[in-house]
């Protein structure tokens, strides 16, 4: 688990294999809210690594500390296949260990795939990921397997837990919103745009504002701010996500979740597009403030609550896919030539 995002990702998938009796060995990296979520659902995880530094070379001596650290963890385990949300530490490590690895991805302009889809031994993409970025990153099409949808639909049939923080009620919009990936290798600086929807949300008497923040940095910065509700501590993204009538991101995971969800989703990410994301606007799920007029973002509260037969579309959806991503971890596992 490198990242916020993964424990969310991975936490159904672990379950259904530990009901079809493997072993599991999680490992985390300190970094954002990735350990508290980790050892949320994993207590005995082993937290290897920390937060990532902003200059590259920096960032490329933590990886190698981390590299060195997963790879002396992995051959005390003896493990069989390693899996993660193109972890480059831990592909690494398993290349070193002679252990196959498993890496699902789905943003096409991250550099470090040159590193991950070269020393894969299976590579998880969804259908819209372009072909030609795959062969740029160095891919073989027999390690390629194609995901038929979004990654976000894995796990968005979980049920879910509190919000974590106090909501407005009726009449007030609840609208939520979460910072760039600062510090990233695809996302190097801050989001001036994103700040001032945060700003303009913040001063109106009808909307309640809520910052879910990445970073210690994101915590101290918008907590300072009034109008603006940051939650004190890690909590369910998720169940605050299922609650907000407006979201506002200026990353790729959560927006993809809120459009998923049917919550009115607004992306304000100024790196690349992704395809995944191309696809949500193009349906109409997404909606990119790039060329959305800010005085235009719609913070009206929308209605709450889902149809009991869009619930169970979406279970069904996320069994198959689970099911799917499972068959393709097995097969590595047994097959660790790739």
């Amino acid at each position: 688990m490198a990242n916020s995002p993964h424990p969310v990702l991975f936490r159904p998938v672990a379950e259904e294999l530990r009901h079809r009796g493997h072993e599991l060995i999680v490992t985390t990296r300190d970094h954002a809210q990735t350990r508290d979520l980790t050892l949320g659902a994993w207590p005995d995880a082993a937290v290897i690594g920390r937060e990532s530094p902003a200059s590259r070379i920096a960032k490329a001596g933590t990886i190698v500390d981390r590299v060195r650290a997963l790879r002396k963890h992995v051959a005390a385990a003896r493990a069989d296949v390693a899996v993660s949300l193109n972890s480059y530490a831990q592909i690494v490590a398993a290349r070193l260990a002679g252990v196959p690895a498993v890496t699902l991805m789905d943003y096409e302009y991250q550099p470090a795939n040159h590193l991950a889809f070269r020393l894969a031994t299976r590579i998880a993409v969804p259908e819209v990921f372009p072909s030609d970025r795959l062969r740029t990153f160095g891919a073989r099409a027999r390690r390629v397997t194609r995901l038929a949808g979004f990654k976000e639909e894995l796990y968005l049939d979980r049920r879910p837990g509190s919000p974590g923080v106090e909501l407005a009620g009726d009449g007030v919009a609840r609208v939520l919103f979460r910072p760039p990936a600062e510090g990233s290798l695809y996302h190097r600086g801050a989001n001036l745009a994103f700040d001032r929807l945060v700003t303009e949300a913040a001063r109106r008497d009808d909307v309640q504002a809520i910052v879910l923040p990445r970073l210690v940095s994101h915590r101290e910065h918008y907590g300072i701010m009034e109008g603006v509700t940051v939650p004190a501590r890690t909590i369910d993204g998720l169940a605050l996500l299922r609650a907000s009538d407006v979201f506002v991101g200026a990353g790729g995971t959560m927006s993809r979740e809120a459009a998923l969800l049917g919550v009115r989703a607004y992306t304000a990410f100024s790196g690349r597009r992704p395809a995944v994301d191309e696809a949500l606007i193009r349906d109409g799920r997404l909606h990119d403030l790039a060329t959305v007029n800010v005085d235009r973002v719609d913070f009206s509260p929308g209605p709450r609550g889902e149809d009991a037969s869009y619930e169970a579309r979406r279970r069904e959806r996320a069994t198959e896919l689970r099911s799917w991503l499972i068959g393709v971890i097995e097969a590595a596992a047994a097959s660790p030539g790739g």
